[in-house]
């Protein structure tokens, strides 16, 4: 069985080459006509976007629309086929794109072989983490991961193996957080915790969810994925005022997830 490591070696970190950066430096990401296919089966078609420094957007879509091959291409752990993506004005692959993002991928693993407090070290160390011990020691109080410090993840439960992958995800602040259903696993105490945490960053924000309450709380902007395509964008007020006639606000996504042509 193929496990995804949440950060590939840290994606080659320290092999990554410089990139010149163009005119899109203003922007944490843009995405203009993505599309990327697995055989046959089309995954992401002709998506375009742009997240503003700072900016905090929910991407929302039913299970299999796209959300979480457009957060690997995003994150530079898979190439488009077509079309253009950058972050803060550099090609996800390249080594200043990196040090600005913290991925958390769906299910993911950390290493199996270190202990928590070593993985913590490890991915610490190479983010060139400032006063690392101390972000430890922070970390593992937040999400009362203490005790359990020098066990291995093959002996957590899966919601403290997400709170050691989320920590791992936020170790070096990022610059540009890129969470794919953060919240999985966790009991409601972690999740209210999470939440305030996310609240006190100051990053900007792409969360891939299938829950519009996790959406509503964590972000303002939500674009709906629908069978690879946008099927809508627009602000949590926008979305809201579109209830009405005997309509919640949970129809409304759910119509708008099915009108994709």
């Amino acid at each position: 069985m193929y496990l995804i490591n949440i950060f590939n070696d840290v994606f080659h970190y320290l092999s990554m080459e410089s990139s010149e950066i163009d005119s899109s430096s203003s922007l944490s990401l843009l995405m203009e006509n993505v599309s990327k296919s697995y055989g046959k089966i089309t995954a992401v078609r002709d998506f375009s976007i742009q997240i503003r420094d700072g900016e905090r957007v929910a991407l929302l879509g039913e299970n299999g629309a796209g959300k979480s091959t457009t957060l690997k291409i995003i994150s530079g752990l898979m190439k488009p086929d077509t079309g253009k993506v950058r972050i803060f004005g550099y090609p996800p692959s390249s080594f200043e794109a990196k040090r600005m993002i913290g991925y958390l991928p769906e299910d993911p693993s950390p290493y199996l072989n270190l202990s928590v407090r070593e993985n913590l070290e490890y991915i610490g160390a190479i983010r060139e983490t400032e006063d690392l011990q101390s972000r430890i020691e922070d970390l593992l109080d937040m999400l009362s991961l203490k005790g359990m410090e020098r066990q291995k993840p093959l002996s957590l439960s899966r919601g403290n193996k997400q709170k050691l992958c989320l920590a791992l995800s936020i170790i070096h602040h990022p610059k540009f957080a890129i969470m794919d259903e953060p919240l999985n696993y966790l009991d409601i105490p972690t999740q209210e915790t999470i939440f305030q945490y996310f609240e006190s960053m100051k990053s900007t924000f792409l969360i891939s969810t299938h829950i519009l309450s996790i959406a509503k709380r964590l972000t303002e902007r939500i674009v709906i994925l629908s069978s690879g395509k946008k099927a809508w964008e627009g602000t949590i007020q926008e979305l809201e005022g579109m209830e009405g006639n005997g309509r919640s606000i949970e129809s409304v996504v759910s119509e708008l997830m099915k009108n994709v042509s």
